[in-house]
């Protein structure tokens, strides 16, 4: 009896502290074999990859940056009254189309047509509806982009194996379409009191931001923000900042802006412009690390500038709204 009693305790499992206490001898004997070793590659993972920067597209990005903010203010600038304003308002549909290639092509979502039909449909409607309201207003805008998603989930149930993949189908249309609606804001922007003015100041700034950040990372991509995401931080702040002073500068000689409030109106665009483009950034790098195949190139680094100025221009609507628009 005794000695089943001992083989019993022997090969009973150990408790809590035995277990505790053999890690520390493990730890100690690692120790005195010659330092601390690394831990096991299975804990920890594989090494995590560094993209490097390529400078010569992130040069091309920022051309591309400040070209398009360049056509988005020219063209405000040459928009007239009423069927004036059509001129103005083909520049934002073409702004649109890039706009739904562009993220089309970087999500990848199950229905690709669907999604892509659904959101062409939805810039030409909210274009329409941008110049031909009676009011100036964002409703009709809201309206379409509610419209927009609904036609996205039917679209989506209607395929034989499309019920699998709605809630993927449904958050692509949501980027796409709001972004096109975003884009639209612009429109109506024109026929605010300011609205134009409102254009100038945030869309050139965040046209500054956006190229200044890209054109850093050719020269001093640091510190990087992630292995994974070929970006530096320097590049966004500088950016940020450089579109602002552009902003305070604008307001010295454009009625009814002062420096101080352009700076502000400025800064709330440029900022909001550089972290559209650097979310798209990381959201490109998590679709990579989940083992994904990257996509076409050309899509993948307009989609960046492409949402900065979709974010900018709704923006640029609530500041011309709230601040600048007589009560």
């Amino acid at each position: 009896m005794p000695a089943s009693r001992g083989a019993a305790e022997r090969g009973a499992e150990p408790g809590p502290r035995s277990r505790r206490d053999e890690a520390v001898k493990s730890k100690d004997r690692r120790r005195a074999r010659g330092g601390d070793e690394p831990e096991p590659e299975g804990e920890d993972g594989p090494p995590v990859e560094i993209v490097p920067v390529r400078r010569l597209l992130s040069a091309a990005v920022a051309g591309f940056a400040l070209l398009l903010g360049v056509g988005l203010v020219m063209g405000a600038q040459t928009a007239g009254v009423g069927a004036g304003r059509i001129p103005y308002a083909v520049v934002i549909l073409g702004a649109q189309l890039l706009y739904v290639f562009a993220t089309t092509m970087a999500i990848r979502p199950p229905a690709v047509k669907v999604v892509a039909t659904v959101g062409v449909l939805a810039a030409l409607s909210a274009d329409v509806a941008a110049i031909t309201s009676d009011v100036a207003s964002v409703a009709p805008l809201g309206l379409i982009a509610a419209g927009g998603l609904v036609a996205g989930v039917v679209g989506q149930m209607v395929r034989p194996e499309g019920r699998m993949h709605v809630s993927e189908s449904l958050g692509s249309t949501v980027v796409i379409v709001l972004g096109v609606v975003s884009f639209a804001t612009l429109i109506v922007l024109t026929r605010l009191p300011a609205g134009t003015q409102a254009i100038v100041v945030c869309l050139i700034a965040s046209g500054i931001a956006l190229s200044v950040a890209r054109l850093t990372d050719v020269f001093a991509p640091y510190p990087r923000l992630a292995d994974q995401v070929p970006r530096g931080s320097a590049g966004i702040v500088i950016g940020a900042m450089l579109g602002t002073g552009v902003a305070a500068v604008i307001g010295r000689y454009l009625v009814p802006f002062t420096p101080s409030q352009a700076a502000i109106i400025g800064m709330a665009a440029a900022g909001a412009a550089v972290l559209a483009d650097l979310t798209i950034g990381f959201a490109e790098a998590g679709r990579e690390q989940s083992g994904e195949a990257p996509t076409m190139w050309l899509a993948r680094h307009m989609q960046g500038p492409l949402a900065g100025f979709a974010l900018a221009a709704p923006v640029a609507y609530v500041i011309s709204v709230f601040f600048l628009v007589p009560a």
